[in-house]
């Protein structure tokens, strides 16, 4: 593997261009990566087209560049945030497209993390093209976190959020708990929500808070793109309850997943192309997938007020000594109106594992 010392100028400035093209809004977060493309000229280093994916069944990066490039194409170099595919899905391969429109070179930022569409790199060396990787490659993975993590993982990508009173409670001793959190912390829910494509509970949050589990606007609003909801649980529940009324959600999916065991959810929301699960059930559920080893991302957020008793914010652990406490490295702490929200990251996948097994 020859690394990113040697690209020129240029071509970082085109990488840096690319993963902007690559963060264009509006693309949908999945189940594709989001990736971008820059044709430059070899010899001046001047921009000859630029493109990015919208998402699955367009054209990729690489081909939506070359269309606009045309012939100025040939004797380029692309620059490409993920390497170029080797597979025929939706559309062909990338690989062969670049080949055929003459592209001298190619510097890519991340490796394709799929078996089934890697091989790009070395079909296009095989084809005469030299080839560089890894400019940026930090900041490609980071742009496609999720997606890289649910191909690496072969299982969605867990972000569990809750909201917790200063003493650890999510509901008071008479099971209230609206709301526990203030309304900059609600909105910022939200947006949270709005990155995700699942919405995950259990059958008793459904049961005891019927929640429409819906991303909506500051003016309370449904927006347009729902994630798929989702309720977790083996008991029978009622048709009528919110989470099963497409008319609050702009028409937004609804799966009743009867089963209990996080791996077996996961497993089935992965088979349905679902990468990033926003976890919301209560403490019961929340417990079950952090045992599991099964939770990635916790966002939580702290009211600054007392309860003294009620609900818990999170079930058993079976933890019984302080030895055997999760620790969780704190990446952000911002403040939001009154409340502090908190995220923060568990220990790496194989600890977790282990833990899990005991």
């Amino acid at each position: 593997m020859r690394g990113p010392m040697t690209t020129t100028a240029a071509e970082q400035a085109a990488m840096s261009r690319a993963l902007e093209l690559a963060a264009t809004p509006g693309v949908p977060l999945g189940p594709n990566p989001r990736v971008g493309c820059v044709l430059i000229d070899s010899a001046t280093g001047d921009v000859v087209a630029e493109g990015y994916h919208r998402g699955a069944g367009t054209p990729h990066a690489e081909a939506d560049a070359l269309a606009r490039a045309g012939e100025r194409a040939r004797g380029t170099t692309a620059v490409v945030t993920l390497e170029p595919c080797h597979h025929t899905g939706r559309t062909g391969p990338c690989s062969e497209k670049l080949i055929a429109a003459g592209v001298r070179r190619v510097v890519f930022a991340q490796r394709d993390p799929n078996p089934v569409a890697a091989g790009g790199a070395q079909a296009l060396r095989a084809a005469g093209i030299e080839v560089d990787e890894g400019l940026l490659a930090d900041e490609a993975r980071a742009l496609n976190r999720v997606w890289t993590f649910a191909v690496e993982h072969q299982r969605p990508f867990v972000t569990w959020k809750f909201a917790t009173t200063l003493d650890g409670r999510s509901a008071a001793a008479d099971g209230t708990s609206r709301w526990v959190s203030g309304p900059e912390s609600r909105l910022d829910t939200h947006r949270l929500r709005a990155l995700c494509d699942v919405m995950l509970v259990g059958t008793n949050t459904v049961e005891v808070d019927d929640p429409a589990l819906t991303v909506r606007d500051e003016h309370d609003v449904p927006l347009p793109q729902q994630p798929l909801r989702v309720v977790m649980g083996e008991r029978d529940l009622d048709p009528g309850r919110r989470v099963f009324d497409p008319a609050l959600s702009m028409g937004a999916e609804s799966l009743h997943l009867r089963t209990r065991d996080p791996h077996a959810a996961l497993a089935e929301l992965f088979a349905r192309d679902r990468q990033h699960v926003f976890l919301e059930g209560g403490p019961t559920l929340a417990a079950a997938f952090v045992t599991a080893g099964l939770v990635d991302e916790v966002v939580t957020y702290v009211a600054p007020m007392l309860l003294g008793a009620g609900r818990s914010a999170v079930g058993d652990l079976g933890i019984t000594t302080i030895a055997d406490a999760l620790h969780l490295r704190v990446d952000d702490v911002t403040v939001l109106g009154d409340d502090v929200r908190l995220t923060l990251h568990p220990p790496v996948v194989e600890v977790r594992a282990e833990r899990a097994s005991k």
